[in-house]
C-alpha cells in the first residue's frame, strides 16, 4: 500500500513537472513594434520556434507607440517594445523596466545597457527615385533647398517619428560649428526645408520610404534600413544617399514595459534578439549595423569608411529632446 502509494505521489510530481516545462516554454508575448514588416519577420518566426511562444504584433509609429504604453501604464498590455530610437526611449526610461540581459557582456561597449536597451544601429539618410528625379543632382541636405523640389518632398513630423527627429538632430549638428550640436544656422536651415516640404508632413516613417518608392515623392527624409533594403531586394527606381554634410548614427531601441504581463516571455525575447543567432542575421540578411560585438556584416551596406561619420552627445539630445522638438513644431506653424 504505502509502495503504492509513493508511487502514485512520484507519477503526480512528474507530471507536475512535466506541466510546468511545458508552461515555461510556451504562452504568449505580445509585441509593440515600430519597424518594418521585414524586420519583424527576420526576428519573430524563430523565436516563436525556438521557445514555442506566440507572439502577437501590435505596429504603430514611435510616438503612437509611447502614448499608448503611457495610456496603459496602470495595467500593460503590451510586453516588449522593438524599435524606437534609442534617444526617444531614453526620454521615456520611467515606462520600461530595467532589465539587463546575460548577452549584455557581449554587446560593443557603446551599446551596452544604460537603463535602456539597444539593439541595432542605424543611420538617417535620404532616399530618392531615380526615375522622378531627373538632371537634378542630391548629395545631402543643401540639395532639398533646390527650388523644382519643393513640395516633392516626403518627410514624417519630427514630434512623433524616431527617424525624422533623428534627421533633425543630424541636421542641427551638420549645420552647427565642428564641435557644437546647435546653431542660429542651422535651425534657419530647418526652417527653410519645412518651407520646401510645403506642409506635407506625413503620419508616419514608412509612409516616407513608400511614398518614394510608390512614385508619389521625388526624395524622402528616411532612414537606412528601409532605404537600402529596397535597393538590396532589387528596386532600380531608387537609390540611397548618405548626406555629404555628415551622418549621425542611433541606436534602435528593445525594451521591456514596465509591469509588463509575460515578463519571462519577454526577458527571453530579449535575450533573443541579442544573440548571436539574430545579431548575425541582422547584419548579413538585412540592411542594419548589429551591436553584438564580432556580429556578421554583409557586404551589401556601405562601408563606414565612405561616409562622412558624425557624432552627438546621446545625454545632450535625451536633455534637449523635449526643447527640440517644440522648436521643431514653432517653426512647422510658420509654414502653415
Amino acid at each position: 500500500m504505502k509502495k503504492g502509494i509513493a508511487g502514485f505521489l512520484a507519477l503526480v510530481l512528474c507530471l507536475t513537472m512535466t506541466i510546468t516545462a511545458a508552461t515555461a516554454e510556451s504562452g504568449s508575448l505580445v509585441l509593440y513594434s515600430t519597424e518594418s514588416d521585414a524586420l519583424i519577420n527576420l526576428i519573430v518566426p524563430g523565436f516563436e520556434a525556438k521557445y514555442g511562444i506566440k507572439v502577437e504584433i501590435i505596429t504603430a509609429g514611435t510616438g503612437e507607440m509611447l502614448k499608448r504604453i503611457q495610456s496603459e501604464q496602470n495595467d500593460p498590455l503590451g510586453d516588449v517594445l522593438l524599435g524606437a530610437s534609442y534617444l526617444m526611449a531614453k526620454s521615456n526610461q520611467d515606462l520600461f523596466e530595467p532589465y539587463v540581459s546575460p548577452e549584455n557582456e557581449n554587446l560593443l561597449d557603446d551599446f551596452k545597457f544604460d537603463g535602456v536597451g539597444t539593439y541595432k544601429v542605424g543611420c538617417s539618410v535620404l532616399l530618392v527615385n531615380k526615375d522622378l528625379i531627373g538632371d537634378i543632382q542630391i548629395r545631402g541636405y543643401e540639395d532639398l533647398l533646390n527650388p523644382a523640389l519643393k513640395g516633392k518632398i516626403a518627410a514624417a513630423d519630427a514630434a512623433a517619428s524616431s527617424s525624422s527627429f533623428d534627421h533633425l538632430v543630424n541636421m542641427l549638428v551638420d549645420f552647427s560649428p565642428e564641435g557644437e550640436y546647435e546653431s542660429d544656422a542651422a535651425w534657419e536651415f530647418v526652417q527653410q526645408l519645412l518651407y520646401q516640404i510645403d506642409g506635407k508632413i506625413l503620419n508616419g516613417s514608412s509612409a516616407v520610404h513608400k511614398g518614394v518608392v510608390d512614385g508619389e515623392y521625388v526624395v524622402g527624409v528616411t532612414y537606412e534600413d528601409p532605404a537600402a533594403s529596397y535597393v538590396k531586394n532589387g528596386a532600380n527606381n531608387v537609390e540611397v544617399v548618405y548626406m555629404d554634410e555628415g551622418v549621425v548614427f542611433f541606436g534602435s531601441a528593445l525594451n521591456i514595459i514596465k509591469g509588463a504581463k509575460n515578463i519571462d516571455n519577454a526577458k527571453l525575447f530579449v535575450d533573443y534578439v541579442y544573440s548571436a543567432e539574430v545579431q548575425d542575421k541582422l547584419g548579413s540578411e538585412a540592411c542594419l549595423r548589429p551591436v553584438r560585438e564580432g556580429a556578421v556584416v554583409g557586404d551589401h551596406m556601405k562601408p563606414l569608411a565612405e561616409i562622412n561619420v558624425k557624432t552627438v552627445s546621446n545625454a545632450w539630445v535625451s536633455e534637449n529632446k523635449d526643447r527640440l522638438t517644440a522648436t521643431w513644431i514653432d517653426l512647422m506653424t510658420n509654414v502653415e
